[in-house]
């Protein structure tokens, strides 16, 4: 008997159901075009939101740090890996949000499952948005708290079941500030007054939202007249900061609390010093070309202005991610094909990321493209779903990034 049979027949069964998934190849710089398996495409499937990962002085600011620090910290940040650069750069992100502190975590998936372990337990109850990111869900999981699911984005559903709850130990409200296959905003004022009312902790996740909405890109809770409301804010700095890592800012308390509790904290080794240098670079591009959220904003709308017009349905979203929706697996991936071969890059969103029944093109413009890119790209998204008989008259669904 064969012990590896299983993996023969676990992949064909991806593949007959359309869901087998392979690495493409991306070729050259990160930017608004590029060469992707050998094909040169249009690229609307980057979180390189403001085009920041090429930046002269974000690049320049690595390039540095390498060469006088060298390529490692080499080791965990509580032995001997707490570079000098990380109190500077936390400094500015705790400074970004309206924070006491901040702390760098190694990426974002870390950050969440370390900030949820630190906080919940057994006795706890974590209340989770139903479209949450799939690193919340996996966080609460490992934390062995109970977990509720409310209603996405309903602080009435949230309230009632707050006060069902409301005699556990510890209860914590976890939720996206933007949703990162809908591109729709948590209704995050609403959300923190119910919290609020039950004693409930916030812990909002705004790795799409840092860099790309509110005063300075300060991110959703900031757009919303909440900086640093939350009493835990979770950012990247690998998306619109175009670096590598994550982190999380709050009170120095909870700070502190999750350096001594984290375990994706304390038991991983620090990011290399370059990557807190481009960290801190791109922080100064943000505050000197404010105009970068502005132009994602105005491409992100151009995309959804001229998709509609053809009859393309890209609700909810209200940022730069732009659902396209398909609804189904084998004809998303033959759609994503077309248009690659078209010089096009979207990449398609399947089950398990999204629920099955809400396949779709995940469309997310850069501050780079130009409108002639952008106006090209739609031009042959409309003629490629026309030849697949898209878009088709159906209601929008909504996704849940599992």
């Amino acid at each position: 008997m064969d012990p590896l049979a299983f993996v023969d027949e676990e992949l064909e069964a991806l593949k007959a159901r359309g869901l087998f998934r392979w690495l493409r190849c991306m070729e050259g710089p990160h930017g608004p075009v590029m060469m992707v398996d050998g094909r040169r495409a249009v690229v609307l499937a980057s979180s390189n939101y403001l085009g920041l990962s090429t930046h002269p002085r974000v690049v320049g600011a690595a390039v540095e740090a390498a060469v006088r620090y060298g390529c490692s910290v080499g080791a965990s940040r509580l032995i001997a890996g707490n570079h000098e650069l990380y109190a500077q750069l936390e400094d500015r992100l705790a400074a970004l949000k309206g924070t006491e502190a901040a702390l760098v975590f190694s990426t974002g998936y870390m950050a969440n499952l370390g900030v949820l372990g630190a906080l919940a337990g057994p006795d706890d109850v974590i209340f989770s948005d139903a479209l949450n990111h799939a690193s919340i869900i996996d966080g609460i999981r490992l934390s062995r708290a109970g977990v509720v699911v409310f209603p996405h984005s309903d602080p009435a559903g949230l309230e009632d079941l707050l006060r069902a709850h409301q005699h556990r130990r510890r209860r914590i409200v976890v939720v996206d500030g933007v949703f990162s296959m809908d591109g729709d905003i948590a209704p995050l004022p609403d959300l923190l007054a119910v919290a609020r009312r039950w004693g409930a902790l916030v812990v909002v996740d705004d790795a799409h939202g840092t860099g790309t909405c509110g005063p300075g890109g300060a991110g959703a809770l900031a757009a919303s007249g909440l900086r640093g409301a939350a009493d835990l804010e979770v950012g990247t700095l690998g998306k619109a900061l175009g670096s590598f890592g994550a982190f999380v800012a709050g009170s120095r308390k909870l700070i502190g609390l999750v350096i001594n509790k984290a375990r994706s904290f304390i038991f991983t080794c620090g990011l290399p010093p370059s990557a807190l240098a481009a960290a801190s670079a791109a922080l100064d591009v943000l505050r000197d070309e404010p105009d970068l959220p502005v132009r994602l904003m105005d491409n992100a709308r151009q995309v959804r202005e001229t998709l509609g017009r053809a009859g393309f349905d890209l609700s909810p979203s209200t940022t730069h991610i732009l659902p396209l929706h398909v609804g189904d697996s084998r004809r998303t991936m033959a759609l994503c094909e077309r248009l690659l071969d078209a010089g096009v890059f979207a990449q398609g969103i399947r089950y398990p990321t999204v629920p099955e029944g809400t396949e779709r093109l995940r469309l997310t413009p850069m501050a780079t493209h130009t409108a002639d890119h952008l106006a090209a790209a739609c031009r042959t998204i409309v003629e490629c779903g026309a030849a697949l008989g898209l878009p088709a008259a159906r209601a929008t669904p909504r996704a849940s990034s599992r």
